[in-house]
């Protein structure tokens, strides 16, 4: 198995653009960054008027590994399960989560805990004990 590597600056840099993302929307637009809000948006409009801009939205979030290419010339490592079938159930059950969660790990973990939100905090809890529990799980028990 190829474990997609780690490095405390690469991590850092992402960490500072997506807070430096979800600030400027959060100042321009007067929205909250969270990807499955967003998604849900795209999919199912409520306001013509800001489906544009969920869209490039999402189309950035999509296309961004192939512009990370095109610009450095390096691929991005990523080791995905030999299972689709696991893919799918994990998509499915994070899907479930964000929606009985009422948001997800983007807009819950970034913008809810920045605005000192308890529901957010509950989620992020939430969030990182059953990330543990899976890797603990797979990687010690499985």
């Amino acid at each position: 198995m190829v474990e997609t590597a780690f490095t405390p600056w690469s991590a850092l840099a992402g960490g500072v653009l997506i807070g430096l993302s979800a600030v400027v929307l959060m100042a321009t637009v007067g929205r909250i960054a969270g990807i499955s809000g967003t998604l849900l948006r795209v999919l199912m409009p409520t306001d013509r008027r800001e489906s544009l801009g969920r869209l490039v939205f999402v189309v950035g979030l999509i296309a961004a590994p192939a512009i990370w290419m095109a610009v450095t010339g390096t691929t991005i490592a990523q080791s995905p399960p030999d299972a689709g079938s696991l893919v799918v159930i994990a998509g499915l059950l994070v899907g479930f989560g964000a929606v009985l969660g009422n948001g997800c790990t983007s807009g819950h973990g970034v913008c809810g805990l920045a605005r000192l939100s308890p529901r957010s905090a509950v989620a992020v809890g939430v969030f990182m004990a059953t990330a543990l529990a899976t890797v603990a799980i797979a990687r010690h028990v499985i």
